[in-house]
């Protein structure tokens, strides 16, 4: 809500009355996170965990109003490098030796009392709001809670907006928390008991020793983790306590919008988006940390040790979304429990260097099962003229189970079964009705479930079962079931790439010749004259050839239809640009990485971007010829015309990088980006806007959402006016509480670029 300075005086943080558009997500640091990076070869302070010494922003840290040290580097067996920071003379910004004054923490909650007072105020009437609002139509209001800062600031509040009965407090124990979380949750549930409120722990029926080697390792794309060990068991269980399968209720949920690029367009009452045909209400949205933290000292709130350990965050131990610098925390702190993901992840992935494989995060870029060991092929699919075969070995559930959560199937196929084989032969693919994919997801469920019951809690019906083996009865076809990725968790984790052997595609397409504006004006003022007769180098035109290839400006030596059309709405345009953004991300992989990693409005140092690459196996060299890049591209009409993206410099060196939201000038351009995306997924043309908005989907299609930085609200406006205009290219309707578009089988991509 409100924005803070560095209070002198206290050594804290001094809330202002100035509304905060950005949070750098201030931390205490504790003697626990001194030591762990060496800070005490500088100074001195006393050994105890009562109060902090520090306030840490990101890898910076600040001491009494004054920025001291900041942080490079660090994998998971690599501890950070300190680098104290200098004043204006040369000389330490607190000089060696200096002893370290603990932060008072009784006058700074002190002189913060009154803001302090004025949120808790607001956010409490907010709870007290929605209840009042919602108490005679929902089975129940429940508290999702994890042990972290977030979720114990908002338990503090729900209890002081509500009667101790109206709600319970459910903890979803993933199996996987700090060992210090375990701790503040048993202190919380025996508080609730004394207090009278209803305190439950949910857990999944697999151990995650289990789990991670059924579905391999979780990555930042495949995160089965999250439904599998949280949403499945917290919906089981209070079904259970309801006693009912199709109850609807109100989870409060501790999610703040400074927390992250994708939660900062998070809204505060939502249904159906975090669970199936459940309401979510985030009353903590529009907090910072610095009022979380101010709000636990001024409460008492019990902190989770985890905190004091240098770890920004209390989720899952070994998570595939937390930091390399975090990493090494983590392995310092808790040793054996990482060691045991560790072990797990070594015995799951074929890979020659696996120590390096890890402690570079290679781990957490999984996008299919290709490197996992012991994980046969058990689905493949063909095509033989005009028929598409799939082939499912040892299959681990009936089809047929599954064939009745989509009714009647209003084409011919036909299946072969064996005890080890299942043949299903699709006649005339070309002409086949939308369901197919819809049948398609039936036989990957078929092929690979492992009775994760997500299909189960999708279905607020209570259709589907795996309490007595798996069953399905009196299923309405509803589609919820369907709306996972690909049919099933399982199947989009495991998958061998469809094509027998999938080769990672190199990322460094431009080397350092990454085009120039003068190469841009050039090219499209001479067309082939230019590819025949050029001032460029050898290196320089190959690298160029690239850009306009993939662009599909040039075939060969020769421009293309598509080159026509640029030069008709202006090469210069706005238009021009969005359009040939799309065909680079879709066909360049360098781009496609810019889109899927750097998140927009984020800046990214240089050296994040390195380490990222890295990860990837690629060099310290190549890495920077990819930064050097994005730097060149944000100096084309891509980034002064459409702003792709911005860098910062630094005594004129590049320092920093970052995409920005794009300008759309014309709804054609989000209407070729749908079709391009549709025919990169398989020619899939039915899909949700949910789907759109969901950029950790495994996907060879790039929603037009990602690539050009929109927001639900503006995409959805888009596609409304676009289903209004252009009603022979798309629907956009809502069906079952799901935003639906549907594009015309009979257009392609290239029929959209006709109307401009």
């Amino acid at each position: 809500m409100y924005s803070y300075i560095h209070d002198p005086e206290t050594g804290g943080l001094l809330l202002t009355d100035v509304l905060s558009s950005n949070s750098k997500e201030p931390r205490p640091v504790y003697a626990k996170e001194l030591d762990i990076l060496g800070f005490d070869q500088f100074w001195t302070y006393e050994k105890q965990d009562e109060a902090p010494y520090l306030w840490a922003e990101a890898n910076y840290y600040w001491y009494r109003g004054i920025r001291v040290a900041h942080t490079t580097g660090g994998s998971l067996y690599e501890k950070p490098s300190v680098v104290l920071e200098k004043d204006e003379h040369g000389h330490e910004a607190l000089p060696l030796g200096s002893t370290l004054q603990k932060i008072d923490i009784a006058r700074m909650v002190e002189k913060n009392r009154d803001m302090i007072a004025v949120i808790e105020k607001t956010t409490t009437k907010k709870i007290y709001d929605v209840y009042r609002r919602y108490k005679d139509k929902l089975d129940c209001f429940h508290v999702a809670f994890s042990g972290g800062k977030d979720s114990i600031v908002l338990l503090e509040l729900v209890k002081r907006a509500l009667p101790k009965t109206a709600f319970l407090v459910l903890f979803g124990d993933t199996g996987m928390e700090f060992p210090d979380t375990y701790d503040i949750v048993d202190k919380v549930e025996e508080q609730c008991k004394q207090d009278g409120i209803a305190f439950y722990r949910a857990k999944s029926r697999f151990r995650p020793e289990e789990s991670w080697k059924l579905f391999g390792p979780p990555s930042r794309v495949l995160r089965w983790c999250c439904t599998v060990h949280k949403s499945v068991p917290q919906t089981l269980k209070i079904r259970e306590i309801l006693g009912k399968k199709d109850y609807t209720g109100m989870d409060f949920v501790g999610v703040r919008a400074s927390e992250s690029i994708s939660r900062s367009e998070y809204e505060y009452e939502n249904y159906g988006k975090k669970q199936k045909g459940q309401y979510s209400y985030n009353p903590i949205l529009e907090w910072n940390a610095a009022e979380i933290w101010m709000y636990i000292y001024s409460t008492n709130c019990p902190i989770n040790k985890a905190y004091k350990k240098g770890n920004s965050r209390a989720g899952c131990l070994f998570c595939p979304h937390s930091g390399a610098k975090s990493d090494y925390f983590r392995f310092v702190s808790y040793p054996d429990k990482i060691d045991s993901f560790i072990n797990i992840i070594k015995q799951s992935i074929n890979d020659k260097e696996i120590d390096t494989y890890i402690a570079n995060g290679g781990w957490i870029e999984r996008k299919n099962g290709r490197d996992l060991k012991n994980n046969p092929m058990k689905y493949k699919e063909e095509t033989n003229d005009k028929d598409l075969i799939i082939t499912i070995n040892n299959p681990a559930t009936d089809w047929r189970e599954w064939s009745k959560t989509i009714g009647d199937i209003p084409f011919d196929y036909s299946v072969l079964n064996s005890e080890e084989e299942t043949i299903v032969t699709f006649k005339d693919v070309n002409k086949v009705h939308p369901k197919l994919k819809l049948l398609k997801q039936v036989f990957h469920k078929a092929a690979y479930c492992l009775g994760c019951q997500t299909c189960e809690i999708n279905c607020k019906h209570g259709a589907i079962s795996f309490s007595n083996g798996f069953s399905i009865d009196n299923c309405i076809h509803c589609g919820q079931c369907h709306q996972i990725e690909e049919g099933c968790l399982a199947f989009q984790s495991l998958q061998q790439p469809r094509n027998g052997g999938f080769v990672m595609k190199s990322i460094n397409t431009f080397a350092d010749h990454a085009p120039k504006t003068e190469w841009i004006t050039s090219f499209f003022e001479n067309g082939n004259d230019f590819l025949k007769n050029n001032s460029l180098g050898p290196m320089q035109i190959q690298m160029f050839r690239r850009f306009l290839n993939d662009a599909d400006l040039i075939q060969k030596s020769s421009t293309t239809p598509f080159f026509d059309l640029i030069k008709k709405v202006g090469y210069t345009s706005e238009i021009a640009w969005a359009l040939i953004l799309i065909r680079e991300v879709h066909n360049n992989p360098q781009f496609l990485w810019y889109v899927k990693n750097l998140h927009v409005n984020e800046m990214f140092l240089c050296q994040q971007v390195i380490s990222m690459l890295e990860s990837l196996s690629i060099s310290e060299k190549n890495a920077h010829s990819i930064i050097k890049a994005f730097k060149r591209l944000c100096d084309i009409p891509l980034g002064t015309k459409i702003h792709f993206g911005r860098y910062a410099e630094e005594k004129k060196r590049l320092s920093a990088i970052g995409r920005t939201k794009c300008v759309v000038a014309d709804a054609r351009i989000i209407l070729y980006s749908l079709f391009k995306f549709a025919e990169a997924c398989e020619g899939y043309y039915e899909f949700t806007l949910s789907r759109l908005m969901d950029f950790e989907v495994e996907s060879t299609g790039v929603s037009p959402a990602e690539i050009f930085g929109l927001e639900r609200d503006e995409l959805e406006q888009f596609l409304h006016g676009l289903a209004r205009n252009y009603p022979d290219f798309i629907s956009f309707a809502t069906t079952h509480d799901l935003e639906v578009i549907r594009l015309a089988d009979d257009k392609k991509s290239e029929d959209v670029l006709t109307l401009f």
